[in-house]
């Protein structure tokens, strides 16, 4: 069937190339609400040490301030959930780490569907063709909050991005243009219901209900915040929590029932090397720089470098594994 919009083209074009959905939402300041409750949640110091997330406040809250003349947000998800999981006798590792580093990849695809469009970067600020801006989790982007307004999928109580018929295993990406559509997508009702699984599945509490009935999520006490982006020594709470995974934690996924509809990426960036695949506890424990920059070429655990890396293996020791969990299953 032909596209009968032009929305429906946008959203052809993006399935065509991979992507699991897309949407297209108006530029604009985010709703008032989110706003404060964003600026609360900082100032509550929710944030941890991700100081970044404070800066360019402006921008953060008005993509309109990131692009001169933006009328659009165009949003995409692209599935990583691995084909082949590491074995629950293995040391773990989130799931969005298995591959490539999902900032190239999508930045890639973003750019081609852009020029599909025939958004074309030459000619912008030339006075002619449309301007666009490119992001991938790199510029001062709410990307849960405009993926919802364009109708991708709904924020769950675990505070991902929950796409009906698929759940919470993707990459989130945006296109910010100056180009102006014919309709925009509407936003996407909570369905989470008064399930609670995911709040009893984090093994440190950094996910809480509020008053009103909203979830809250501290950074402070958030194993992929403190095995990633955390640089000092990580308490015995801290390595004991961890369990058997030395980076990252899908806890908060695996216990959503959303993702029993979860399944294997086609994208190929994102399948994990053999050498990853087959690394042991013992290979952990003698794992040297060189090894690390061998097996994590061009990947998003380098975020972590390797004393970070390091650290979390020394942390949780290496005896006997008792795997965090024996099964990808949340029933």
């Amino acid at each position: 069937m032909e596209p009968t919009s032009q929305i429906e083209e946008v959203k052809a074009l993006a399935l065509g190339m991979g992507f699991t959905a897309c949407g297209v939402a108006r530029a604009e300041s985010i709703d008032p609400s989110c706003a404060v409750a964003f600026r609360e949640w900082l100032d509550q110091g929710r944030n941890a040490g991700m100081a970044y997330l404070q800066n360019h406040e402006d921008k953060r809250l008005d993509p309109r301030r990131l692009l001169e003349g933006a009328q659009s947000v165009i949003c995409v998800a692209l599935n990583y959930y691995p084909k082949q999981l590491l074995s629950p006798d293995q040391l773990q590792f989130a799931y969005y780490a298995y591959g490539h580093d999902y900032h190239d990849v999508m930045r890639s695809r973003l750019g081609m569907l852009a020029s599909a469009l025939g958004m074309d970067p030459l000619s912008m600020g030339k006075g002619r063709g449309e301007a666009f801006k490119l992001c991938c989790d790199t510029v001062p982007m709410l990307d849960r909050y405009w993926a919802w307004r364009a109708g991708l999928g709904w924020i769950g109580r675990n505070k991902n991005l929950i796409l009906p018929h698929h759940g919470s295993y993707f990459f989130l990406g945006e296109i910010i243009t100056t180009r102006r559509f014919d309709h925009y997508d509407e936003p996407i009702a909570d369905h989470c219901g008064t399930c609670d699984r995911c709040l009893r599945a984090c093994p440190t509490g950094a996910l809480t209900q509020t008053d009103d009935g909203q979830t809250t999520l501290d950074a402070r006490r958030c194993l992929s915040y403190l095995t990633i982006e955390h640089r000092g020594d990580l308490s015995p709470d801290t390595a004991s929590a961890m369990g058997n995974c030395i980076y990252g934690c899908d806890r908060c996924q695996q216990a959503c029932p959303y993702n029993r509809n979860a399944r294997p990426t086609d994208v190929a960036d994102f399948e994990p090397t053999d050498d990853f695949l087959h690394m042991q506890p013992k290979d952990w424990q003698q794992l040297t720089p060189e090894q690390y920059r061998r097996l994590f070429r061009g990947s998003a655990v380098k975020r972590a470098k390797y004393e970070g890396l390091r650290r979390n293996i020394d942390a949780i020791g290496i005896g006997p594994i008792h795997p965090s969990h024996t099964t990808d299953s949340p029933l």
